[in-house]
């Protein structure tokens, strides 16, 4: 162990703890309010405004490109459904009583990439587009966009090309929507993507270059390929302000779904959200949303396996992306493909260190044991990386300490509503459900 490694310990025992691949919890004791945190973000609600109003104007185009929206008029979105038996199932498997009611958000079922990534990486592509085809007098505001879903939009868009690195769902919603428009699209996949997903990309027309190595290299290369071709375009998820306000329309769009189910959010309703981190920009985004729209009254945190715990690492000790796990000797190896990353996202930590309320870890293990549960129980199937935020209730009931500190008494507790953020998992082959289910020990 290097003598900076040894310094780190002593600074932050907790990173001993990493080091060894326990599962640990560290609550923010430096969260702040959203006002006082907001001049970090650097963005506001108006920026949140322009995406949904952006989303808006695409949704005539999506209704008719992808006949599965249709339903809800052109607009990607998730149910929000109530899960008391799995509920009742951690409480007798940890032998802690969760306070309020557990729902789960499947993102998981998102239509088109079938994962969370569909919220930002498909707004990425549509703004993208927009100002392209603006730019060359091709389009308007006020427009119908739905005529973007002609030869002539396509021909126009094959000129350009977008590049971006991917453990998968990023790539697969960058590639089938990116695709679809016209583009043409290489999507540079890490050692840990799944095969089917690099098939799916393949059948869709998108050139899938991959890598022996992980993540950090795969999103290195897309970006070599974009800065050698001026009329490329490169998704960065590492450092992206438009992927991040993709996911960030997710909070006005939580608020009225759970309006519509009359759930309170409140100073004595308080909502708990746990939310699966890789790269850290899709639950970045989603907990920026998540605050704008709940303010002060919403408690976000994040999930990571404990060999790729980069953005607990990265925020604990304050040296965001300039620390990986790698240099702690962490392999960054784990079957939640999705959250295979070694470094985090500097943007995501630096703006968001002051609004998350806490950070854990989990084993793969462990992953694949709340995915057997959830099926037995609920008859829902995710992959295994979208499982990492059903610990959290249980973590954070177990925690006095954070409780007291952020003054949840017993009463207030009994009214909260616990949102497990599942990621994705809605288009895994059967087989591959299948060997999953397998995997929890369960089946």
């Amino acid at each position: 162990m290097t003598s900076t490694v040894e310094q780190l310990i002593a600074q932050y025992p907790l990173v001993k703890q990493l080091i060894a691949l326990e599962e640990v919890s560290w609550f923010n004791p430096h969260i702040t309010s959203l006002n006082d945190a907001l001049p970090y973000v650097g963005l506001d609600q108006s920026d949140i405004a322009d995406a949904s109003e952006r989303l808006s104007r695409f949704a005539p185009y999506l209704a008719k490109a992808f006949p599965e929206t249709a339903a809800h008029s052109g607009i990607i979105e998730s149910e929000l459904v109530s899960i008391p038996h799995m509920q009742a199932q951690l409480e007798k498997e940890y032998g802690t009583s969760i306070s309020g009611r557990l729902l789960l958000k499947k993102d998981s079922h998102l239509p088109i990439s079938g994962s969370i990534k569909a919220r930002g990486g498909i707004y990425e592509v549509l703004a993208h587009a927009e100002k392209l085809a603006i730019n060359a007098g091709l389009l308007t505001e006020t427009d119908d966009y739905s005529q973007l879903f002609n030869q002539q939009y396509q021909d126009f868009f094959k000129q350009f090309s977008i590049a971006v690195g991917s453990t998968g769902n990023l790539g697969l919603s960058i590639g089938i929507i990116s695709a679809k428009l016209g583009f043409s699209v290489s999507v540079h996949m890490s050692a840990d993507a799944r095969e089917w997903k690099k098939a799916k990309l393949r059948a869709s027309g998108v050139n899938v270059v991959e890598y022996q190595q992980d993540y950090g290299v795969a999103v290195a290369q897309g970006r070599q390929e974009a800065q050698s071709d001026p009329n490329c375009f490169f998704i960065d998820d590492e450092n992206s302000q438009a992927l991040f306000l993709g996911y960030a329309v997710a909070g006005e769009r939580l608020k009225a779904q759970l309006d519509a189910q009359n759930i309170l959010v409140d100073a004595h309703h308080p909502l708990f959200v746990y939310l699966p981190c890789g790269v850290g920009g899709g639950p970045g985004g989603v907990a920026f949303g998540l605050k704008m729209a709940f303010g002060d009254h919403v408690h976000c945190l994040f999930a990571e396996p404990t060999h790729s715990p980069c953005m607990l690492l990265g925020v604990h000790t304050g040296l965001h992306d300039e620390i990986c796990v790698q240099d702690l000797g962490i392999d960054n190896i784990t079957a939640a493909d999705g959250l295979a990353v070694g470094r985090a996202s500097g943007f995501v930590g630096r703006a968001m260190e002051r609004l998350l309320d806490g950070y854990y870890t989990l084993s793969d293990d462990r992953m694949y044991q709340l995915l057997g549960q959830l099926s037995l129980t609920e008859n829902i199937q995710l992959e295994p990386s979208a499982l990492a935020g059903m610990l959290g209730p249980i973590l954070l009931t177990q925690d006095t300490g954070y409780r007291q500190r952020m003054q949840f008494d017993e009463g207030t507790m009994k009214n909260a509503t616990h949102i497990v953020w599942a990621t994705g998992g809605g288009m895994v082959p059967e087989d591959e459900i299948q060997a999953y289910l397998k995997k929890s020990g369960l089946y």
